[in-house]
């Protein structure tokens, strides 16, 4: 029986129908917003600092189009959800400062995302991407990209011309090596490069003076790279889970370095799970102090 003989059913004997309370079709927080016919502006929240827009963890395999008639959002969370793609409509979001796309099914990216020309954080975490648009280079304000949990291997040459970008997150990806056009990146004090298919670090590393924090775990590193130690800067290094066999002897060098860190949320060198030669393991068990004399010492030897 279809749905509207079983309503007349049901009216006929008297019984309730599919009424607010029995058999109501769900709505989405957008769709039941919009219900009386209010302007979809009624979902903006006005902060002190930025007007945002916020549809996290709704299942959508599609944003709604009346958001890109939100010319004065500035957060954009689409987040978790099963968004496939990203419309070139994006590009008329011109005032969004920060774009969050984590958790979603996306395969590639809009060349419209280069209009975004007040972008500053662009969260593209757990997605499906196996190339970036090089146009993404126009967005000359980004500050923060994270790109981990994607299937990336290479960047664009263009993204060289990111002279803001501060913190730049590429784990769990499939880079053989760190991109060329990241040594480029002289205002970087955040590099995270764990989880891929890394076999050595370039002598390039040295150019990203800036750095304060780098991470390369869980890589098949072969050798811990001089040029590292030139890092002045660097507070937190965490080489854990590599084949490191040595340590160079200039390791002493990065004066910043706090101690010999076990937990990964501490500062300090983590330097664990690596096949490190005798006597350098009981060194560490000394803390930093005595591997650093070790290694002065050897090096004036």
């Amino acid at each position: 029986m279809g749905a509207r003989q079983s309503g007349a059913c049901c009216k006929d004997k008297g019984l309730p129908g599919p009424g607010p309370l029995r058999g109501r079709q769900k709505f989405s927080p957008w769709d039941e917003a919009l219900l009386p016919g209010r302007d979809p502006r009624c979902l903006l929240k006005r902060g002190l600092r930025h007007v945002s827009f916020s549809l996290v963890t709704t299942g959508m395999t599609d944003a709604p189009d009346f958001l890109w008639g939100l010319s004065e959002v500035q957060k954009l969370n689409l987040s978790h959800n099963q968004l496939r793609a990203l419309p070139p409509d994006v590009g008329r979001l011109t005032r969004l400062v920060v774009l969050n796309l984590c958790g979603n099914r996306l395969k590639s990216l809009p060349r419209e995302l280069s209009l975004l020309r007040s972008l500053k954080v662009l969260f593209l975490h757990m997605n499906c991407l196996t190339e970036l648009p090089a146009e993404l280079s126009a967005c000359q304000s980004l500050e923060v990209l994270g790109l981990s949990h994607n299937c990336l291997s290479q960047l664009p040459a263009s993204f060289a011309d990111l002279a803001r970008l501060r913190k730049l997150n590429l784990s769990h990806n499939r880079f053989a090596h760190i991109p060329v056009c990241v040594f480029a990146l002289k205002e970087l004090d955040f590099l995270h490069v764990g989880s891929n298919r890394l076999e050595n670090i370039a002598e390039s590393i040295q150019c990203l003076a800036s750095l304060q924090i780098f991470i390369a775990e869980s890589n098949n590193i072969h050798a811990f790279p001089r040029a590292l130690c030139l890092l002045t800067s660097l507070e937190l290094l965490n080489l854990n889970n590599n084949n490191i066999q040595t340590l160079p002897e200039e390791l002493y060098l990065l004066c910043r370095l706090a101690r010999i860190a076990w937990n990964p949320m501490d500062k300090g060198l983590h330097i664990s799970r690596n096949p490190l030669s005798k006597p350098l393991p009981e060194l560490l068990e000394g803390g930093l102090e005595m591997l650093f004399g070790y290694l002065k010492d050897k090096k004036h030897t």
